[in-house]
C-alpha cells in the first residue's frame, strides 16, 4: 500500500501544552557530508542558508571528530564508546553489528522517561537484537543495511517512493527519502504526550548514488561540476530546505526554546573534494576525505542549538568527539546513567556552558578497520595495525607520520623525524588502546537464530565474513557470474531445534534461477549437499541444530566450474 502524506497542518497537533522542564533533543546526522560542504564553512559553490542559520544560533565545535566511515561513527555516537570496543567498526563483513549488551543512547532516554524515535539510516544491524526497535527506540521508520537501494532492501528502492520499515513492518511511502524522514520526525515530535522526546534523525543523504531531483543539481552541472558532485551538492541543498522547514515547525509547536538540536556529519566528504587540495573541490584546507584517517576523513561540522541555555555564536576550539554526546546529554537532560558502563567519551557540558578554564589535553584515536584476519592474531608490528590516527590538541600522528595540526592544519609536513620521543609515546598509547578495545580478540558479534523475538531471519551476502573474495552490496552485482566469492556468517543458535535453511542467489521479491548444479550447506560440524538442475530459484535444507555458536556457510556450484556462496539465507526454527 502506498501511503500519501496529508498536509502537515492536518497531521500535527501542537504539543506545547505538554512541555516538560527537561529539554527535548533532536540529533541530526547527515551521511557523507564533510566539514566544508556548507556555505558557513566557506564553500564557494554551495548556499546553505539554514545550515548557516543553525551555525549562527549554535555553539560550534571546531575540532570535532568522528570515524572515517558510517557504521563506526553511529556505534560510537549511540554508546559513547569506541566503535572497536562495541563490535561495530566496519560497514559490512559482519562487523556492523552493535554488541547486544551495549547500552544505547535510546536505551538511556527511554529508561529515563523520554519518548524515543529514529528516522533514517541505522546501519548497526537489521535483525534481532540489533535493529533499532530492539535498542530503545519506540517509534522507528528506516531503511535496511547501509543504503536505501542496497542489498537487503526491496528491489526497486531508488530514493523516491520507496519501501521502508515502520517498527519492522515494510511500508511503501511516497516522497524523496529526506522528505520522508523529516516528515516522520515531525509526526513523532507532534504526538500529544506529557513526556519530552528524543528524536534521532540519521539521514541517508548525502550517500551515493547521489540521487536527487534534477532541479537541485542542474545549476551545479551548468557551472561545470561533475554529475556526481552536482547531485551530491543537490542533496545538500534539498536537506537544507528540510532543515529550514524543521526550524519553522519547532516554532509553530512552541518548543524551539527548550529543544536541543545537534547537527553533525558522520565522516568526511564523499564528493565535495578529492581529499588533496587544491587539485579538485573544496575541503576547508584539510587533507583526506571519507575513509581517510587524515583530518579531512574524520573532522566534521557539529552545531548545537539550545536557546534556553546556550549562548549562540560561540566556537569551541578544544578537541571533542561524537563519543562525548551521551555523557553530556545524561547531564543536560537529567537522565539515569547506566550502571557499569565506562564511557570513552566525556561530558562537554562545561565547555558548552563556557565554564571550563582547564580542559585537559586529551588523546583520541581514529581507525579505519575492516574484517581482516590479522585482527585475530596478536599485533607485533606497526604494519599489522589498521590505518589509524592519534589525536591531541596539538598533534596528529597518522600511521607513524607526525603533524603539528595547529601550525600545519593541511598536514603537509611530516615532522616525525624531529620528535622521535613524542612519536614513540603516541605509538605506545595507540598500542595500549588497541589491546584494550580488542581484549576479546575481536570476537564475532553473531546473528541470533531461532529466537522467538524474530523467527525466521534473513542473512545476506553483505554481512558475511569473507573466505573467498569479498562482500557485495549493490543489487546489480547479484547477477554477475564472474564473481566467485564466499564467506561465512557467525551465528548463535538461541534454542536447539529443527531448522529450515533456504539458500538463494536472488531476493524473494525478484527471484531468478540460481544457475547452480550443486548446493552445499555447512553449519557447525554438519554438512549437507544436494544436486540441482540449474533452474531452481532456491534450495531448502532441513537440519537439527544444537544450541550454541557456529559458522554457517554455503557453496553454489555452476556447470562452468564457478563456485559462490548463496547471497541470501533464510533461517527458521520449525520446532524445539
Amino acid at each position: 500500500m502506498i501511503k500519501v502524506f496529508l498536509p502537515l497542518v492536518l497531521l500535527f497537533v501542537s504539543c506545547s501544552a505538554f512541555a516538560s522542564d527537561r529539554p527535548n533533543v533532536i540529533l541530526i546526522v547527515t551521511d557523507d557530508q564533510g566539514y566544508a560542504d556548507m556555505s558557513c564553512h566557506g564553500n564557494p559553490w554551495l548556499k546553505t542558508p539554514n545550515l548557516d542559520r543553525l551555525c549562527a544560533e549554535s555553539v560550534s565545535l571546531e575540532d570535532y571528530h568522528v570515524d572515517p566511515v558510517c557504521t563506526p561513527t553511529r556505534a560510537a555516537l549511540m554508546t559513547g564508546r569506541y566503535s572497536s570496543r562495541v563490535g561495530a567498526w566496519a560497514v559490512t563483513e559482519g562487523r556492523q553489528l552493535l554488541e547486544p549488551d551495549e547500552v544505547t543512547m535510546a536505551n538511556v532516554f527511554s529508561e529515563s522517561g523520554y519518548r524515543t524515535g529514529m528516522f533514517g539510516k541505522w546501519h548497526l544491524g537489521d535483525t534481532w537484537p540489533y535493529a533499532p526497535r530492539f535498542r530503545g527506540f519506540q517509534d522507528v521508520v528506516r531503511h535496511l543495511s547501509g543504503g536505501i537501494d542496497e542489498i537487503g532492501n526491496p528491489i526497486g528502492n531508488d530514493y523516491f517512493d520507496d519501501t521502508y520499515y515502520r517498527n519492522g513492518v515494510p511500508e511503501r511511502i511516497n516522497g524523496y527519502c529526506t522528505d520522508v524522514f523529516f516528515n516522520e520526525c515531525k509526526r513523532f515530535i507532534a504526538m500529544r504526550s506529557e513526556k519530552p522526546f528524543f528524536a534521532y534523525l540519521p539521514l541517508n543523504a548525502m550517500h551515493s548514488p547521489h540521487t536527487v531531483a534534477e532541479k537541485y543539481s542542474a545549476a551545479f552541472i551548468a557551472d561545470g561540476h561533475s554529475e556526481d558532485r552536482s547531485k551530491f551538492f543537490g542533496q545538500i541543498i534539498q536537506f537544507d530546505e528540510n532543515l529550514g522547514h524543521l526550524f519553522d515547525f519547532l516554532e509553530t509547536q512552541h518548543i524551539a526554546e527548550n529543544t536541543i538540536v545537534i547537527f553533525m556529519g558522520d565522516n568526511g566528504t564523499a564528493q565535495g573534494a578529492n581529499g588533496r587540495e587544491p587539485a579538485d573541490g573544496f575541503n576547508a584546507g584539510m587533507r583526506g576525505k571519507k575513509g581517510s584517517v587524515y583530518e579531512g576523513g574524520h573532522r566534521v561540522a557539529c552545531f548545537v542549538r539550545w536557546p534556553a541555555r546556550l549562548k549562540a555564536g560561540r566556537a569551541i576550539a578544544e578537541l571533542t568527539s561524537c563519543r562525548d554526546w551521551l555523557p553530556t546529554l545524561i547531564q543536560w537532560c537529567d537522565l539515569d546513567a547506566p550502571n557499569d558502563v565506562k564511557f570513552d567519551g566525556q561530558s562537554i557540558q562545561g565547555l558548552m556552558n563556557d565554564r571550563v578554564t582547564n580542559w585537559p589535553d586529551r588523546t583520541l584515536f581514529v581507525e579505519r578497520q575492516s574484517d581482516h584476519p590479522t585482527l585475530h592474531r596478536p599485533h607485533k608490528s606497526r604494519a599489522q595495525y589498521p590505518h589509524y590516527a592519534v589525536l591531541t590538541e596539538k598533534w596528529r600522528m597518522v600511521d607513524g607520520e607526525l603533524y603539528d595540526i595547529i601550525n600545519d592544519p593541511a598536514q603537509t609536513t611530516n615532522v616525525a623525524a624531529n620528535h622521535a620521543e613524542l612519536v614513540q609515546g603516541l605509538q605506545k598509547q595507540y598500542e595500549q588502546y588497541f589491546a584494550d578495545v580488542f581484549s576479546d580478540g575481536a570476537a564475532y558479534t553473531r546473528f541470533q537464530l531461532g529466537a522467538d523475538s524474530e523467527n525466521p531471519i534473513l542473512l545476506t551476502v553483505r554481512d558475511w565474513h569473507p573466505t573467498e573474495g569479498n562482500v557485495i552490496w549493490k543489487q546489480a552485482q547479484l547477477n554477475d557470474d564472474t564473481l566467485n566469492i564466499n564467506g561465512s556468517w557467525a551465528v548463535n543458535v538461541v534454542m536447539a531445534g529443527h531448522f529450515s535453511i533456504r539458500l538463494s542467489r536472488f531476493p524473494d521479491d525478484a527471484p531468478e534461477p540460481m544457475r547452480a548444479t550443486k548446493a552445499v550447506l555447512r553449519i557447525g560440524e554438519q554438512e549437507l549437499q544436494r544436486q540441482l538442475h540449474g533452474n531452481e530459484t532456491s534450495v531448502t535444507f532441513e537440519v537439527d541444530l544444537p544450541k550454541g555458536h557456529s559458522l554457517l556457510q554455503s557453496w553454489l556450484s555452476d556447470k562452468e566450474g564457478g563456485v559462490r556462496g548463496a547471497y541470501f539465507v533464510h533461517v527458521e526454527r520449525r520446532s524445539e
